[in-house]
Formats: structure tokens, sequence, C-alpha cells
């Protein structure tokens, strides 16, 4: 019987953080993790991940902080330059999986907006049977709706296939809907999980 295999795309097979951007614009490490940390928050982000688009979210967070408008609008302006890379040994484990009789899919929290830079940029995300893209459903991971999305809409059953994620709480969300889930580490770590998955 054919298994499935969902990856999360941020922190799995993509190397992405806003500090390559504005460690570029700002004079110290304290005053990057004060901006991150304080002002273009990682649940500022999250929002734009669910849906919002980024004009509003800018627009909202420059009322509040007026003096920060210009580094508040780069972050969509220059979104690219979060962007460090594959990470290539999940991307080695991705492309053996292909050799494989695995169904693979994509399940990412990502913006509507920024995810077609990232989809002209990784040729790894041409080998999924399906991507579901957080921003573009109004609705992210930890919802169990998002899984359940992906479910019906590419015709695959939850119970018994295995998720990736780097992100605790998506793990555990998977874990209530009977998925097979693991919380990546380390590329070795999910190596032997996924050979112990599909043995």
């Amino acid at each position: 019987m054919t298994k499935t295999i969902i990856f999360d795309l941020g922190g799995v097979l993509i190397d992405w953080d806003p500090r390559y951007l504005y460690r570029k614009l700002l004079d110290s490490e304290a005053e990057v993790e004060h901006f991150l940390s304080k002002i273009c928050t990682h649940d500022w982000n999250e929002q734009q991940d669910a849906g919002r688009p980024f004009a509003e979210g800018i627009a909202l967070l420059s009322e509040t902080h007026p003096e920060q408008r210009h580094l508040i609008e780069v972050y969509f302006e220059r979104w690219s330059e979060m962007l460090g890379g594959a990470l290539e040994g999940t991307v080695d484990i991705l492309d053996g999986l292909r050799k494989r009789d695995v169904r693979l899919f994509a399940l990412t929290n990502f913006s509507a907006e920024t995810f077609p830079i990232a989809r002209q940029r990784f040729e790894f995300l041409s080998w999924f049977e399906g991507i579901l893209v957080s921003g573009e459903e109004g609705m992210k991971k930890p919802d169990r709706r998002i899984f359940q999305l992906l479910a019906e809409r590419f015709d695959l059953q939850l119970e018994g296939a295995a998720f990736i994620d780097d992100v605790p709480k998506n793990v555990e969300a998977a874990r209530q809907l009977g998925v097979h889930a693991i919380h990546f580490t380390s590329t070795a770590k999910l190596q032997e999980e996924i050979d112990q998955f599909l043995s």
C-alpha cells in the first residue's frame, strides 16, 4: 500500500529567517532581536501566513510604530533576502523518497504573497504531488481544519500518513488527528524515523 508523507517547508526544507535581512539594516544583533521580538514579531507575521495581506499588516503596524515605517515596509519589499537557501540534507531525503512508492505533499504556513518567490527559487517544490499554503486558504497550522482540508483536496488519509514539522504545536495537532507526526530536529534523526515509518 502506498504511504503518504507530508512535509512542512520553512525550517524543514527551506532556511528562512528575517534576521538575514535585518542584519543588513540595523547596527547590532541586539537591535535586530529587539525589532523582531517587539515590532515585526512572529505573531504579526503569522497573521500574513493566515491570509492577511501584507499591505494591511504593514499599515496597522506603522500606525503603532510610525518611526519604524521603513523597516516595517521592507519586511515585505525585501522578503526574498530572508531566504537563506535550501536545507540540503532534508532535500536529499525528499529526493530519495521520489524513488520509492510514496505520495509526497507539503503543508506550509506561508503568505500567499511571498510563496510564489519560494516556488520560483526552489526547484524541489515541483516534486510534490500537492502543496497547501496557509495564506491561500485563510487558516494555518496548528488549526486541525487545514490538515483536514489537505486530506479532502488531495484525496489522502490522514490516519497513518507521516507529517514532518519543526514546530512542536503543529506536530501535536497532527498527532491528535491520527497522523504519524515527526518533530524535525536533525537530518539524521529524520532519515531514521522515515525509514522506520516505511518499513
